[in-house]
């Protein structure tokens, strides 16, 4: 593999708090909505919950030792609301000191951390109260985000907000398939904004107590119509990119959610600013605050049809595992259908081309885009332990080396990319599929909890290895 890249570039693996912690009722840890969606019969796979995870809250140590051994440059980890500000009252200080333990053993590893305040696990007291519909939530956000400033600040330089508002917003208020599990059309538009809000607040709050290095996490896509020449594919292919994409970049990077998103969600109150309607006065001007990088998490591209397909129903023309988006596609029909690629484990297709198209057209089309990372890059296999041990993932290795190489083509071509975090360190509870699905390049016994580090560990680490060397000893 042929790549280059530029000095100081960041090399990381990412989690987040819900999938790995564990001790979900512990040292004063109330429900998140991910605890309470986790009992909901037939909501998650095989009913599993988060409750022991692969507990990280207790082998913590352990796992850093892993980082470091792997020699990663920068852990993205995020913090749980619900730990530290359980039940949606006071700060919690065992909460708070879990975290600050992390960090302290991260420094003392000489390894970066990189925080993130929001992976999905609202506390179920916030949900009860109207949950990420209800505009009072963006400011409860903003007052967690400090108290978690206020202990970690000292340490921590790089604090994300939120990590992909898609999947937190459509597809646990619309679509259902992740928590809260709720299918309400109005509740989901409202807390897209509202999450957007909560951002801009948080942003505007910790330059106020100095922090430098703030940002967000979108998990972006490039929307491809199935037949470029036939408007209905391509009317379908608009749509999903305004609800997928636009629908985010654009307010935080441009301070307006784009003309055709707005005509689409105009019965939601998107179209309008009014003193007491979805978005207020001032809303958009706290949203577009300025930017020190933006994360893009990225695992496949969607091609996508306006048309009933024929064999719809047949995993092999058509991916039939992907939950819509949402339900304002604006059609009665909406397909995914596949191209003939390999496929992950969760029936994604793999093309690392993608990426680097990805990453070159968003400084293409935002000139005001701020440095990129990739944030989340990974992928789910059945993994096989071989009879001396070790986890032979060939096809794991070869979609993170390959999507590596296209980190390196999209920065030739001009993409401002300045990081790697490879999806995940850990296998983990995978949302509604439980444990069901392994992206860990390191396993994860869930019997033992024994952490055995995969061939696509070993290879990410001479990876790392191999990049510093050439940084040290640049060709003439």
């Amino acid at each position: 593999m042929t790549t280059s890249f530029p000095p100081g570039f960041l090399w990381g693996s990412a989690t987040a708090a819900a999938q790995i912690e564990g001790a979900a009722f512990e040292d004063g840890k109330e429900a998140s909505i991910w605890d309470a969606f986790a009992r909901v019969p037939n909501a998650v796979l095989n009913g599993d919950t988060l409750d022991v995870a692969v507990d990280h809250y207790h082998r913590m140590p352990e796992d850093v030792a892993l980082m470091k051994q792997l020699g990663l440059h920068s852990y993205r980890f995020s913090t749980s609301w619900a730990r530290i500000r359980p039940g949606d009252r006071d700060a919690n200080p065992a909460g708070l000191d879990f975290y600050s333990r992390l960090v302290d053993q991260l420094l003392e590893a000489g390894i970066l951390p990189w925080l993130t305040l929001y992976h999905w696990d609202l506390p179920q007291a916030v949900e009860e109260k109207g949950g990420w519909a209800n505009r009072d939530t963006a400011y409860r956000f903003r007052d967690y985000a400090e108290i978690v400033h206020g202990a970690l600040g000292d340490r921590v330089q790089h604090w994300t907000t939120f990590n992909e508002p898609f999947c937190s917003s459509l597809l646990g208020y619309a679509a259902g398939v992740h928590a809260p599990g709720r299918r309400e059309p109005e509740a989901a538009v409202a807390a897209v904004h509202h999450q957007h809000l909560a951002h801009g607040l948080t942003v505007q709050r910790l330059r106020e107590r100095g922090a430098q290095n703030l940002g967000i996490t979108l998990n972006l896509t490039n929307s491809i119509p199935l037949d470029a020449a036939d408007p209905v594919d391509v009317e379908a292919a608009r749509r999903f990119d305004g609800l997928q994409n636009t629908i985010f970049l654009d307010p935080i990077l441009r301070g307006e959610y784009p003309a055709d998103v707005r005509h689409d969600l105009a019965e939601f109150g998107l179209d309008e600013v009014t003193e007491t309607g979805l978005v207020r006065p001032g809303d958009l001007e706290i949203i577009s605050q300025p930017l020190d990088f933006l994360g893009v998490n990225h695992y496949h591209d969607d091609v996508v049809s306006g048309h009933p397909l024929e064999g719809a129903d047949d995993p092999h023309l058509v991916d039939t595992g992907r939950p819509l988006s949402s339900p304002f596609v604006g059609s009665e029909y909406i397909t995914f259908p596949l191209r003939g690629l390999p496929r992950t484990a969760m029936g994604w297709e793999v093309n690392p081309a993608g990426l680097r198209t990805l990453l070159v057209r968003l400084g293409e089309e935002y000139p005001q885009l701020p440095p990129l990372y990739v944030t989340e890059n990974g992928a789910a296999y059945d993994d096989v332990v071989s009879p001396d041990g070790a986890i032979h993932d060939e096809l794991r290795t070869k979609y993170v080396l390959d999507h590596i190489a296209a980190v390196s083509d999209a920065i030739a071509d001009g993409a401002d990319v300045r990081g790697y975090f490879v999806w995940s360190l850990l296998d983990n509870f995978e949302w509604a599929w439980g444990y069901g699905k392994r992206f860990g390049i390191v396993r994860v016994d869930y019997d033992t909890l024994e952490r055995t580090p995969k061939d696509s560990a070993i290879a990410y680490s001479a990876v790392i290895k191999d990049a510093a060397a050439a940084v040290a000893s640049p060709v003439s």
